[in-house]
């Protein structure tokens, strides 16, 4: 079997990790389209309420996505330090101890989800004028989790060989198939947002029948073959070591996102709207860093297990600096339009005022969150995926929760629920700055 032709241990070091950073962006570009287009349908053919009850979700759908890319990064680390080391047979093993996890997961989250949707709901203070449509939309998307799990594992894989172009044409093309789906299904047949779900299901679901099609028909070292899906005890082990760490470091993100939706929640559906349409925003202007840290992942994993620890270092600076600058450029355009860009969702001026506010306000700090990203991205590349884990749940969850359940009880203002983040992100940067130095100087970076 032929090794990866993506190798990230080769080739000059600025170039590779570009290479595989802008498909990846271009790719996310296309799945924040993806999950935006629901958002910009929905307002302008359904309404605010219909927008609010979607926005509301989107916490709650960001949780659930982020467990299983963390996880899919904790695979493909794995995979691609087996890759680094030359070993084909622990290859094999990495990817079809990934696949048996992913058929577990996917059954266990269908029915979790379905039955726990108005309990969730519930517990986020979702308003009774958006609860029903809310709940329409989340039990939908609970019933096409397959798409989603796979996708994610299927493109952890084949991103872990330093493949990213080929992730990049399926996103494409679903992503297209959902554009025509969400219009076609709220315009012609007149589903409201359980048409909009049932398009993103759909386009997930073919997304990732497209990445499995690929990973059967390669002739490289990650060739998916379905006979040989099973438990290898060894690497379920490490996938674990690595992925329930950065799984859980999502989760603890997002719930705390959660409980800030649902303060969110108490200023009404207009409040709602609009900063969950400069939340949308919010996502294109990460997409950047998402990238590199999805690159630094790869190169800092396979450089290691190659033994090429120069090469490393130079691919880390390189990634820091370009993915902060660039984020903060993207800041500043948020500062100045970010009015324009939420009257894309909601011509509504209240909605329009909330969801300015937080564009305004958090776009100056794009910078330190990008920074905590692609520091935590480098973090698991390591094998060090523990600290990051550890950072976040400090910085962007206990803190968060504590502000809320202290401040925000005595202090009812919406300017709480937009300072909140840029606050968590200084902190995280700060501590993340302070263990590269001593990861440095111990000789592990």
């Amino acid at each position: 079997m032929a090794k990866s032709s993506y190798l990230m241990t080769e080739g000059t070091v600025w170039k590779r990790i570009v290479r595989f950073a802008v498909p990846v962006f271009i790719g996310q570009l296309f799945q924040q389209m993806y999950n935006t287009v629901d958002s910009l349908i929905v307002g302008k053919m359904i309404g605010t309420s219909a927008l609010a009850a979607v926005t509301a979700t989107g916490s709650i759908i960001y949780l659930i996505v982020g467990f299983f890319m963390g996880f899919s990064m904790g695979a493909g680390v794995v995979i691609a330090r087996d890759i680094g080391a030359g070993d084909e047979r622990a290859v094999s093993r990495s990817v079809h101890t990934t696949v048996a996890m992913g058929l577990v997961a996917t059954v266990i989250m269908t029915i979790l989800g379905m039955l726990l949707t108005p309990v969730i709901l519930g517990w986020m203070g979702t308003p009774d004028d958006v609860f029903p449509e809310a709940a329409t939309y989340l039990r939908t998307y609970f019933a096409g989790s397959i798409g989603l799990v796979f996708y994610n594992l299927f493109v952890g894989i084949l991103q872990a060989s330093g493949d990213s172009r080929h992730p990049l044409y399926y996103l494409i093309f679903s992503s297209v198939l959902n554009a025509i789906l969400d219009f076609s299904f709220i315009r012609f047949l007149h589903m409201g947002v359980e048409g909009a779900a049932l398009a993103t299901i759909i386009g997930q679901f073919v997304s990732a029948l497209l990445v499995m099609r690929r990973l059967l028909k390669t002739d490289e070292v990650i060739r998916f073959v379905p006979k040989q899906i099973r438990f290898d005890r060894g690497k379920l082990i490490q996938i674990i070591q690595i992925g329930l760490p950065t799984a859980l470091q999502a989760c603890v993100i997002d719930l705390a996102n959660m409980m800030i939706q649902s303060y969110i929640n108490s200023f009404g559906k207009l409040a709602m709207a609009g900063i969950g349409a400069s939340s949308k925003l919010e996502g294109f202007m990460f997409l950047p860093v998402n990238a590199f840290s999805m690159a630094m992942s790869t190169f800092v994993a396979q450089n290691l297990g190659a033994g090429e620890k120069e090469r490393m270092r130079k691919g880390i600076k390189f990634g820091l600096l370009t993915s902060v600058v660039v984020v903060e450029a993207l800041g500043i355009l948020m500062i100045v339009f970010s009015p324009q860009l939420v009257a894309l969702f909601d011509s509504n001026p209240e909605v329009i005022r909330y969801g300015a506010l937080r564009g305004q306000t958090c776009g100056l700090f794009f910078c330190l969150c990008g920074f905590s990203h692609v520091a935590s991205a480098v973090m698991r590349g390591v094998g060090k995926p523990t600290v990051p884990t550890i950072v976040m749940l400090t910085c962007w969850c206990a803190v968060r929760v504590i502000t809320l359940l202290t401040i925000g009880r005595v202090y009812h203002n919406i300017m709480l629920a937009i300072w909140i983040y840029p606050i968590t992100w200084s902190l995280s940067a700060i501590v993340y700055l302070f263990y590269l130095r001593h990861l440095r100087k111990k000789g592990v970076l």
